[in-house]
């Protein structure tokens, strides 16, 4: 238990995921004691919109493994029939829906089951929130109180969540907190038709049934964000590949040149790291890559770009940057490292915590070889080899 990926989180985020999860936890048992039970017309809506939701997503999964897809994630659709739920159902059959949220991240054997529990803890809180909004135990159904309540779902969620991503990275892109644009639409369009949805269930529960296609439609629509991220991400690390690096970096030193601003580029290697896979396993390796990928997002400033450029190589685009700046988040990242601990399991299958990792980097200023990327990378590739020439776990201003 120990060496749950979950005690790896930041001391303030863990007490914050724990808090979130505790809070939903405790909610949904008072909710459950002290809802009377349900009538015969309320199971029914239960049922149109539990099989609706259900049979889309079901649907879209078994497409998506035909066509040989990437793994989706269904938010959409579980936000859009907890929408539908708040206004058709009581509150102890809410409290079954989502089991439908809870039952894909079981199925989907994620490897980090904690972030899962985080998302559905806070989709709870604001489930529940939004139905307080408008009515406990009897729901308003005039447009301005659907309007209240579809805010405050999507409001008190992606709060609760992106307070939780910037504890555990604070260093994250602002995109990687609160999302893109494309995310807040996909947002409002979920709701907006569990809104349909629901209304069409208090009326009729059979009416229910024609929330299916848009449903379907909205799905596969928020599949295609993901998957242009995942064209976008390394897929060992979640950081930026080579690729989708290079191209930011390339604007981001544009813009630098023209406002005359200091920019760094940093390259880093992991030292000896062909030991780790020869000797605890390539699990091991990939497990220790991630943690180094997450330490560097949290380590780095807000604002810095860091990439992984294959193998055991990282690089990082420092904006602002002096060579003392640079040098100061190099040496802090270089101790991180050296301090860092990665539960993993061995070739022999056995629990193992991996230490020793250390880190070399070369650092590349502007103010010496100028703003065009492949002189930087250049720059600081030849000092990434003085640094290992040197000894290792050093830092090399080129």
């Amino acid at each position: 238990m120990r060496h749950w990926p979950l005690w790896t989180l930041r001391r303030s985020a863990l007490a914050y995921w724990l808090f979130v999860d505790a809070c939903a936890l405790a909610l949904v048992v008072h909710v459950i004691a002290s809802s009377p039970q349900p009538q015969p017309g309320e199971i029914g809506r239960f049922a149109a919109i539990a099989a609706t939701a259900g049979a889309v997503i079901i649907g879209s999964s078994i497409h998506s493994h035909r066509m040989g897809e990437t793994e989706r994630n269904p938010w959409a659709a579980h936000l859009c029939y907890l929408a539908a739920g708040v206004l058709a159902l009581p509150c102890n059959l809410l409290v079954l829906l989502l089991f439908g949220p809870a039952l894909h991240g079981v199925l989907a054997q994620r490897p980090e089951s904690h972030r899962w529990v985080f998302t559905l803890s806070a989709s709870a809180l604001a489930v529940f929130a939004a139905r307080y909004a408008i009515g406990w135990e009897q729901p308003d159904l005039h447009l301005g109180a659907l309007v209240l309540g579809a805010t405050v779902l999507l409001v008190v969620r992606a709060g609760l969540i992106s307070v939780g991503l910037k504890l555990r990275s604070p260093g994250a892109p602002g995109e990687e907190v609160v999302g893109e644009p494309i995310d807040v639409v996909l947002g409002v369009v979920a709701v907006s038709i569990g809104g349909l949805m629901g209304c069409a269930a208090v009326t009729d529960a059979v009416h229910a049934l024609l929330a299916g296609p848009p449903l379907a439609l909205l799905e596969r629509a928020a599949q295609l964000p993901q998957w242009r991220r995942s064209a976008q991400r390394d897929a060992k690390t979640g950081l930026a590949n080579a690729v989708h690096w290079d191209g930011r970096a390339r604007s981001e030193l544009a813009k630098a040149r023209v406002r005359d601003r200091p920019m760094a580029v940093m390259l880093l290697d992991l030292d000896h790291f062909k030991r780790v896979n020869d000797e605890v396993g390539h699990l091991a390796g990939d497990s220790a890559l991630s943690a180094v990928a997450l330490l560097l997002t949290g380590t780095v400033r807000s604002g810095d770009l860091v990439g992984r450029f294959g193998g055991e190589e990282f690089v990082v685009l420092l904006p602002d940057a002096e060579p003392a700046v640079a040098r100061s988040v190099a040496q802090r990242i270089r101790h991180a490292v050296a301090a860092l601990a990665v539960p993993t399991v061995d070739t022999h299958g056995q629990e193992h915590l991996l230490t020793g990792l250390t880190v070399s980097i070369g650092v590349a200023t502007t103010q010496r070889f100028g703003y065009e990327l492949p002189d930087l990378l250049v720059a600081a590739d030849a000092a990434l080899l003085a640094a290992k020439g040197y000894g290792r776990n050093l830092v090399e201003m080129a």
